[in-house]
């Protein structure tokens, strides 16, 4: 088959339709871009998703923090931390040195009765939360490179625990379950209801890409039940928003998910990122029982790639790719965003040799 551009490629893989050779994407750390721009790898300024022939690029426009005009409060730094107080209520410990994941500290949110105090932020859309000017721009470059265009955002799952936390809100899922439903529900409404602002003003991306982080290691964060009950209407409810608008949607979600699976996929993702190794998933596996209905990205064990040892990442990719590029539904990523002790050298050939691999 003739070559294609990357938003063919991944449209006919999101679709199970013949391709030229497997799609690809991957995430870079920020210090990662920093380091690789430093040795001058990627070029000052120009995207990586350019430098490195990725098939797929995002957009993230939204702003879902919930009062838009609190001024963020430091309440104690160090040369290595800080820790604030945001809009909605939380108070985090971030780290000055390198991107990392915020350590939660607290939460003004902790039940029904102080969700109360914050929901009013959250019914309106309001333009302030849309950058309009970034998804042009970002729009603009795909369509220059022909590239799969998603806008990303974190879906009910990833909006409501910044608000409130994982522990009150899973306690909720048991004790205030009134609360968790509305709060569900609110963020659905707005992430759509932004959505249509903005799509009308800018024009429709090819895809929605969704972030919603429901396992960690070896266990989803609830019951395949409380999935059902909480969280899989509202996915239900954004995909098909999606797809009313003939926007396809791609699912993140790290952790062990194994058991709600069945549930994902029954709302109608068509595709799902990132099948985390390290946290107990299992490509082949998932390839093997759901990869006739959706298209799989990711998958591949990053610890292999960070060795920085070739011979360990071709026998990553070489026990993979042949077995899940078949189905025309694969997109090679690795299972977790690509460190900066990984080389350059060797993330072009996990790279190169995962495409060649992921020839038809």
């Amino acid at each position: 088959m003739q070559g294609l551009t990357g938003v063919e490629r991944i449209n006919n893989i999101l679709q199970h339709k013949p391709v030229d050779r497997i799609g690809l994407y991957e995430h870079l750390w920020g210090d990662t871009v920093a380091a690789y721009t430093k040795q001058g790898h990627l070029k000052e300024g120009e995207p990586y998703e350019i430098t490195l022939g990725l098939d797929l690029i995002e957009c993230w426009p939204f702003n879902f923090v919930a009062n838009l005009d609190f001024k963020p409060e430091i309440l104690e730094e160090t040369d290595q931390t800080i820790l604030i107080k945001d809009g909605n209520g939380a108070t985090l410990r971030r780290h000055k040195q390198h991107e990392t994941t915020p350590e939660h500290v607290n939460f003004s949110v902790q039940c029904h009765e102080d969700w109360l105090k914050y929901r009013p932020f959250l019914l309106e859309p309001d333009e302030r939360r849309i950058n309009f000017e970034e998804y042009r721009k970002r729009r603009n470059l795909a369509k220059e490179h022909n590239l799969f265009f998603c806008c990303s955002s974190a879906n009910v799952f990833e909006l409501m625990h910044p608000i409130c936390g994982h522990e009150y809100m899973l306690m909720g899922m048991a004790l205030e379950p009134e609360w968790i439903e509305d709060m569900a529900n609110v963020y659905a409404n707005l992430l759509i209801s932004l959505q249509e602002i903005l799509f009308e003003r800018e024009g429709y991306p090819d895809g929605f890409f969704y972030y919603d982080d429901l396992g960690y290691k070896l266990a989803p964060f609830m019951s395949p039940a409380f999935y059902q009950h909480f969280i899989m209407p509202f996915h239900k409810k954004t995909v098909e928003f999606a797809h009313s608008k003939g926007v396809k949607v791609i699912m993140h979600s790290c952790g062990f998910i194994e058991p709600l699976l069945p549930y994902m996929v029954q709302t109608g993702i068509d595709c799902l990122q990132v099948i985390e190794i390290k946290a107990g998933m299992d490509l082949l596996k998932v390839h093997k029982e759901f990869g006739d209905k959706i298209a799989l990205m990711g998958g591949i064990d990053a610890r292999v790639i960070t060795s920085n040892d070739k011979a360990a990442i071709d026998k990553e990719l070489s026990s993979k790719i042949p077995i899940v590029k078949q189905g025309f539904g694969y997109v090679l990523h690795s299972d977790h965003s690509i460190p900066e002790t990984v080389t350059f050298d060797t993330l072009q050939y996990f790279i190169n040799r995962g495409l060649e691999l992921g020839k038809y």
